[in-house]
């Protein structure tokens, strides 16, 4: 005994990187089988074949995780964090071989093949996952690592949707597939195809995790499986991610990355419950996909990515008068609109405040803690958020009352539809009127809101509203004659306006060229169909008028291009490749400009 325990610990000692890499190698080999058998394979002997070789190498897969977990604490004689990993997996293969060969009605759901696949991809990420953090190897540009992330997931996006699999009648096309990969990283929600239709079970749940990927960052889901999965991050790498997530405490960037995933899990599953209590079990063939339907809903509401598995989308006969859906989807992408930080702040408030009043009312105990203040950035995007929100869905209702609306059930159905409509054309891309017939000042009003989209640090697109609140005071105080913006008793710092000033400039700037590079490619369209569309893109927003899938090759190239540079943003590339890190230990005269 004391012979093999010498042996593991030389092993999990000197010889953990050859075993780390066995089991990358394999799961890798059992993850690319699944694609293939059930992505590409449409033979039905061979897709036989292939299960049976699938759920072998699943229980191998087991057994390696299994010694290798065991024999890991076994020669430590301690359970550490990187072994948590290897736990969580563990209990979900038992869970799933338990479902496969007991006779459990509770876990009959788990037999299924589908969560044999799952149970490899877990594998697979949590192998990958610890050789994601190579960058103490080299150094990166951590702005140039965020954009060339999003470049790789579009490009393995393109694949993946190019299965002849993943579409019920023909495979898409290069420029198809990535035009839709394009838009799901992006979180846009224009399609050159209806994925309701012609998109299979698979093609959906590729879209669903594009999106919720693209959503939250791929070096943000990188970061979380890094850090579970390998135990912890080193330095360098609390360094960089601080850089991406925009946390200036290097202590706090893990606690930041893991707060991040939790709250957005957390309101996707809560926003899942709720859409799931709106829908009309009739309209479903099983219950699974009723659950599936609300998964997929949700993660795009919250995403801010516009996308629906339904036939014509909110328009569609069944739930265009289901004020509720509607209701429950407002909710989820107005939170994403927020932000992350403002999402928090209010998750952390309602959590101390239902503390508080637990205590108070059954423990009768004296709970003390302290008051929890609104941040500076909350209270701005909160107050501008609500304006915008309040003007928005009043202006639609004028414009739209005696037009589209007058199609409603009711004033109150009139009121939500204006609601929805309003505040899904910031950035969410639903609609449940159809655009072809709203009136030009609406669709003005839509290019509008469009342009000035969600909030800072959020999953939807735009300048953001803080963005032209900053600007709407830099002009008010200049016409004050003051040199400051203040605002809550404090004075905005001078470089948060000349950011301001020039991510609107350069937002008019790439949206002009958009859309005369599209009155180029595409002289058959009209003006109007173009511009909505290059807003549109730029945005992230996804509304169209219906030009999206005639467009031409060079058309939808541009619209990727927009789309791409809209969601990692302009002045993001320009600090990527031109910002000068050269520091000067002296400064010119200054001289003021005649304007």
């Amino acid at each position: 005994m004391g012979s093999i325990l010498s042996f593991l610990k030389f092993v999990f000692k000197y010889k953990n990187g050859i075993v780390d890499q066995i089991m990358f190698y394999v799961s890798m080999i059992c993850a690319f089988a699944v694609i293939f058998n059930v992505g590409y394979v449409r033979d039905p002997n061979l897709a036989n074949l292939l299960d049976h070789i699938i759920n072998a190498m699943f229980y191998v897969l087991f057994i390696m995780t299994g010694l290798r977990t065991a024999s890991s604490i076994f020669a430590l004689k301690r359970v550490e964090v990187e072994h948590y990993s290897g736990l969580v997996i563990l209990s979900y293969f038992a869970l799933i071989i338990i479902a496969r060969f007991a006779s459990v009605p509770a876990v009959d759901l788990f037999g299924k093949d589908q969560w044999i696949y799952l149970g490899i991809y877990l594998v697979f990420i949590a192998e990958l996952s610890k050789s994601t953090l190579f960058f103490d190897n080299f150094y990166f540009n951590p702005t140039i690592l965020f954009v060339i992330s999003f470049f790789a997931l579009i490009l393995i996006g393109t694949v993946l949707l190019m299965l002849p699999r993943t579409t019920i009648e023909a495979p898409l096309s290069f420029i198809d597939a990535l035009f839709m990969a394009t838009s799901a990283v992006c979180i846009t929600g224009l399609s050159v195809t209806d994925i309701s239709t012609n998109f299979s079970l698979f093609g959906q749940t590729i879209i669903l995790v594009l999106i919720q990927i693209g959503g939250l960052g791929i070096m943000t889901f990188t970061g979380f499986f890094g850090y579970f999965f390998s135990g912890g991050f080193s330095f360098k790498n609390q360094l960089m991610f601080g850089e991406i997530l925009g946390e200036n405490k290097v202590g706090s960037v893990v606690k930041t990355l893991l707060t991040i995933i939790f709250i957005t899990l957390l309101f996707e599953l809560l926003g899942a419950l709720l859409i799931f209590s709106t829908l009309d079990a009739a309209l479903f063939p099983s219950l699974g996909n009723q659950v599936f339907f609300a998964i997929f809903h949700s993660v795009s509401s919250f995403c801010n990515a516009g996308f629906s598995i339904l036939t014509d989308g909110i328009t569609n006969d069944g739930y265009k008068f289901n004020y509720n859906f509607q209701l429950a989807l407002s909710v989820l992408f107005i939170l994403g609109g927020l932000g992350f930080g403002i999402v928090l702040n209010i998750y952390s408030y309602v959590k101390d405040s239902c503390i508080y009043w637990y205590h108070r009312l059954v423990t009768k105990k004296n709970y003390k803690h302290k008051a929890w203040n609104f941040s500076f950035n909350s209270k701005l995007v909160l107050a501008c958020n609500a304006v915008v929100v309040v003007l928005a869905t009043i202006f639609f209702f004028l414009l739209e009352r005696n037009k589209t609306l007058s199609l409603e059930q009711g004033q109150m159905g009139e009121w939500i539809t204006s609601f929805f409509m309003a505040n899904a054309s910031r950035s969410a891309g639903f609609n449940s009127v159809d655009l072809s017939f709203v009136s030009m000042p609406t669709v003005l009003l839509i290019i509008l809101l469009m342009w000035v989209g969600a909030s800072p640090g959020s999953t939807g697109g735009g300048v953001k509203v803080t963005t032209i609140a900053v600007s709407i005071m830099n002009i008010i105080a200049l016409a004050r004659g003051k040199e400051h913006i203040e605002l809550f008793k404090r004075r905005i710092a001078g470089e948060s306006v000349h950011k301001a000033f020039a991510i609107i400039l350069l937002s008019l700037f790439t949206i002009g060229v958009s859309f005369m590079l599209l009155v180029f490619s595409d002289p058959d369209k009209s003006f109007k169909a173009l511009l909505f569309e290059a807003v549109s893109a730029y945005t992230t927003c996804g509304l169209s008028l219906g030009i999206t899938p005639s467009l031409s090759v060079a058309g939808k190239f541009i619209v990727m291009m927009t789309m791409f540079v809209g969601r990692v943003g302009t002045l993001t590339l320009l600090v990527a490749f031109i910002k000068n890190i050269t520091r000067r230990n002296y400064t010119f005269p200054e001289e003021k400009i005649l304007y």
